[in-house]
């Protein structure tokens, strides 16, 4: 016959069950899907799409810019969103620290350029050159002169990776790791480093 917990026993355990789900990690808001196929976060930040503006806008913020190109039907945009960006560790971290803007590749929506050039969001990305989707660029936190978005990018991410590297990125940009000697690749080997002896404490 299973043993008979005490009443104070009972309210202990039920006490205690609630103070873990108080403080359990707490998910990350699921992604939405936009009238253009494209998913969506809603803490990512919809503006006139001029750059130099926007700048402006993350720095008064404190915080940095950077720019999320995708298209739809994109399977490497949805593990973004629905992996990478659905952890809190990885989307907490971005919020706090950066202004993300998202273009459609192939989008009509108007943009100024850095140059002072307006073009459409599917111009924008032919003249920068990108490619593939997700890329994420990182601008810097103050507004260039006489240079277009990729040329005044400090880095840019292009694909889905796993969630060191990409959190990482997002790290050395804030700590401005591109201004240093320590190249980006270095940086995350650290990093990896330093979690796994974190780990091996824990264990």
């Amino acid at each position: 016959m299973p043993a008979r917990l005490s009443p104070v026993t009972s309210i202990l355990s039920i006490c205690a069950l609630a103070l873990g789900l108080a403080f359990a990690p707490v998910p990350a808001a699921a992604a939405t899907m936009g009238d253009d196929g494209l998913h969506k976060q809603d803490w990512f930040s919809l503006t006139f799409r001029d750059i130099a503006e926007d700048i402006e806008a993350a720095n008064a913020a404190g915080k940095r810019l950077a720019l999320v190109f995708e298209q739809r039907g994109c399977i490497y945009c949805r593990k973004m969103h629905e992996v990478l960006l659905a952890d809190p560790e990885v989307a907490d971290y971005i919020k706090a620290n950066f202004m993300v803007v998202q273009y459609n590749m192939f989008g009509d929506e108007e943009v100024t350029d850095l140059d002072g050039e307006t073009l459409t969001e599917k111009s924008a990305v032919r003249k920068w050159g990108y490619v593939f989707t997700p890329t994420v660029v990182f601008l810097p936190d103050t507004v260039p002169t006489g240079k277009s978005v990729a040329q005044a990018a400090v880095a840019t991410m292009p694909g889905s990776f796993g969630k060191g590297t990409f959190l990482d990125m997002f790290r050395w940009v804030r700590e401005k790791g591109y201004e240093t000697d320590e190249h980006f690749q270095k940086y995350h080997a650290r990093m990896i480093e330093q979690r796994r002896k974190a780990s091996a404490k824990t264990n």
